[in-house]
Formats: structure tokens, C-alpha cells, sequence
């Protein structure tokens, strides 16, 4: 599968969402055959085991995407994919992103600190009793 083509992986995810619906019918038809007043034993084992059967495949199909996923997003070479390139920028910006907010709010308290050494010093100036400072 890793020389899958982009198309051959969403059919293979679209058996996968068939699969699923597989498996949803037949947990129904098995709890409905169970809620008869009757219930034939042998369907209803016939629709758990093609449950079980179902939902194992689904399982290791969903492992397999899973993996192929995992291996593309932590930067191994990949068949073309621009992906690890776009994950890096994408990362890039964000820290640049939190470093200008960070950057902001310390140019707020930088201005807050002026802003009170002024009053301080003016008030110093003027003779006046200086208020408690706070941390």
C-alpha cells in the first residue's frame, strides 16, 4: 500500500465506510433477531459472525490508514507530499504568532512599569505621600 495512488486510498477508505455500515446492519439484524419471542439461534450467530468478521477488517484497514497517516505527518520521505512542508509553516507561524503576543504583552507591562515610575517620580516631586506599591 505505499505506493498507493491518492485515489486508490479513498476507495480503499470508502470500502472502509462501507464496511462500517457492514457492521452496523448486522449488530441490527442480530439484535433484532434476538427481540423476536423466538429467536433462531443459527441467525443469529450468522449475523455476529459476520459482525465480528466485518469489524475485524475494518479494524486492521483503519490500523493501516493510521499508520500510512503517522508515517507521512512525522516528516519521512513521502511519494511527493508537500504535507511535512506545510505541518513546518504551519508550526513556523504559530510560534511567530506566540512570540508577537508574548512580545505585546510585555510592551504592556514594559508601559505599565514607566507609567508608575513617572507617578512615582512626580509624586516624589511634589512633596506627596507615596501610595503602597503593589507586586
Amino acid at each position: 500500500m505505499a505506493m498507493a495512488s491518492p485515489m486508490e486510498r479513498l476507495q480503499v477508505l470508502d470500502n472502509i465506510e462501507k464496511d462500517i455500515a457492514t457492521v452496523l446492519q448486522s449488530a441490527g439484524q442480530a439484535l433484532t433477531e434476538l427481540s423476536k419471542d423466538k429467536p433462531a439461534n443459527k441467525q443469529v450467530e450468522a449475523h455476529v459472525n459476520q459482525f465480528r468478521q466485518t469489524l475485524t477488517n475494518v479494524e486492521t484497514e483503519l490500523a493501516k490508514q493510521i499508520n500510512y497517516l503517522t508515517q507521512v505527518s512525522t516528516g519521512q520521505a513521502h511519494e511527493g507530499s508537500s504535507y511535512n512542508s506545510q505541518k513546518t509553516l504551519q508550526m513556523a507561524m504559530h510560534r511567530l504568532d506566540h512570540a508577537r503576543t508574548r512580545v505585546n504583552e510585555l510592551e504592556a507591562i514594559k508601559s505599565k512599569h514607566i507609567q508608575l515610575l513617572q507617578q512615582h517620580q512626580l509624586q516624589k516631586q511634589q512633596g506627596m505621600p507615596q501610595p503602597p506599591q503593589s507586586s
